[in-house]
């Protein structure tokens, strides 16, 4: 499964022409997670300031 996804990943990145595995981007997603981990764990209605993709389902 996990070669599967990977493959998926690779694909994509081809695709919309970026290098998913690139590290750059790997950190990008760090810093993204530890921002919104946040949101996430939150009791209190979070103010959002993503996308409205990103926004509905952190609120689901």
């Amino acid at each position: 499964m996990d070669t599967f996804y990977d493959h998926s990943i690779f694909t994509q990145g081809r695709v919309w022409d970026i290098d998913s595995f690139d590290q750059w981007g790997a950190e990008l997603g760090k810093a993204l997670a530890q921002r919104t981990i946040f949101e996430l764990e939150g009791t209190d209605e979070p103010r959002l300031s993503h996308d409205s993709s990103t926004n509905a389902l952190i609120r689901r």
